[in-house]
């Protein structure tokens, strides 16, 4: 779809707009710009788990409260910084990547391989289910919402096939190779956690840190000052994650102001370029959100798995777009000129198309199932808050579209270029493809 010509500006919301409508492309770009403010409050939960492990204080990772308002803080403290352009954002996450995760999960590897060496005993039972969990079981089922979770995003690469020599050849083999190495490196890490400790003992905010305190104390007890340094390591990778991720979507989102499919006041920018409305809109959602979850949910476990879940469903609602408005292509528009083109035909492409949407439809079902660690009363608050929060949010892309007088004229002072390899800000591949933004924002002939 982004290789169609005409297509190649606005992502998503040209792709599902020039399929279903602008009705349809305004909340597919919406569920990826809401995504995201929800996707704030587990990284915002994994930060204060490493700061609460550094500085030594247990409330500020248990007691929904103390978590409210330390996060809260973080997060606006973040906001303020991008407020004044994003000239090194991408800098920031670069360097973020390196010393805050890269570094971190090869240490994390190593301490694994060598405590597993030297005979230790392991939280988990080596063999053949732990490499390919039983899915016929409801609880393994719902880690594939992490896993899912994990590849959303990748969508965002497909604007860049057409600088590729030879797409149909070049594309998928991309596609094939970051998925395996996902998968390996992904498997790796978790084993190395799963391995040192039980499943029933994992903190999901603060499991990384639990893990380097086991393994440190048995690899090296002489130096296990260091697991503080590692956890500031993480915490600083993950903050500089955070602050990259503020400004892209709401750039993204940016296009559907211009066309005056949102109020005028969500196409102002400051002197900076920065979308400042939409950008505090969107964290007004994170704070709502963050303040329900987190003291509706205990602010434990609980709090961290609904927000990741909510994360997911929201996301794969513009799949379900994305996924529908490809075979509207392939079956009402065969002739439109596209430099990729799966190969075998209309019905391979409807097979692909459909078993996307298919899986999608999956993900979301196992995405409202309680995971196995929550039992009890606990159960039917996971389904509610979930059920509820997910449902306020669907609602708001299309309300929004319904009450907004959109006779007025669209923001010409304003155009989009979109961003390719030869022209990225230095850095914009280190940033995760669901927060990059598509396009520079050109202003007064000055990209932001």
């Amino acid at each position: 779809m982004a290789t169609v010509d005409g297509w190649e500006e606005g992502g998503v919301f040209a792709w599902v707009s020039n399929t279903l409508g602008p009705r349809w492309g305004f909340a597919a770009i919406s569920f990826g710009y809401l995504q995201i403010a929800i996707g704030f409050i587990p990284m915002l939960y994994f930060v204060l788990g490493a700061l609460s492990y550094i500085l030594k204080w247990p409330a500020l990772n248990e007691d929904p409260i103390t978590k409210t308002i330390a996060a809260l803080i973080i997060l606006w403290a973040l906001a303020l910084t991008q407020f004044g352009g994003t000239k090194y954002t991408a800098r920031i996450a670069k360097v973020g990547f390196f010393a805050g995760i890269l570094l971190p999960a090869f240490i994390l590897i190593a301490l694994a391989a060598i405590y597993l060496h030297s005979g230790a005993p392991v939280a988990i039972e080596m063999d053949s289910k732990t490499f390919f969990p039983d899915f016929s079981k409801v609880g393994t089922l719902v880690v594939f919402v992490a896993f899912i979770l994990s590849y959303m995003g990748v969508e965002a690469s497909a604007t860049h096939v057409n600088e590729m020599s030879n797409p149909g050849r070049d594309y998928p083999l991309a596609m094939l190779l970051l998925m395996v190495a996902a998968i390996c490196l992904s498997s790796v890490g978790g084993l190395s956690i799963a391995m040192v400790i039980p499943g029933n003992e994992i903190n999901l905010s603060a499991g990384v840190m639990q893990t380097f305190t086991v393994l440190m104390s048995h690899v090296a007890p002489e130096i296990e000052w260091t697991v503080r340094v590692i956890s500031a390591l993480l915490l600083l990778g993950v903050l500089a994650e955070i602050a990259s991720w503020i400004v892209g979507p709401s750039r993204g989102m940016y296009v559907t102001a211009q066309k005056n499919l949102l109020p005028a006041a969500f196409a102002k920018m400051n002197k900076n370029g920065v979308p400042v409305t939409l950008v505090i809109s969107q964290l007004v959602i994170t704070s709502i959100a963050l303040i329900i979850l987190t003291n509706t949910g205990g602010g434990n476990n609980m709090s961290f798995l609904i927000a990741l879940a909510l994360t997911v469903v929201i996301y794969l609602c513009a799949y379900f777009m994305l996924f529908i408005g490809y075979i509207v292509l392939v079956l009402k528009h065969p002739d439109l000129k596209r430099t990729f083109n799966i190969p075998g035909g209309k019905g391979v492409k409807l097979v692909v198309a459909i078993v996307g949407l298919l899986t999608s439809i999956m993900a979301f079902i196992v995405s409202f199932l309680p995971p196995d660690n929550i039992q009890g009363d606990s159960t039917d608050m996971y389904v509610e808050l979930l059920v509820v929060s997910f449902l306020v949010v669907l609602a708001l892309p299309f309300i929004l579209y319904a009450v907004h007088d959109r006779k007025g004229k669209a923001n010409t002072g304003v155009t989009l270029e979109p961003i390719n390899s030869q022209n990225a800000p230095k850095g914009h591949f280190f940033l995760h493809p669901r927060a990059r933004s598509p396009h520079y924002i050109v202003m007064n002939d000055k990209k932001h």
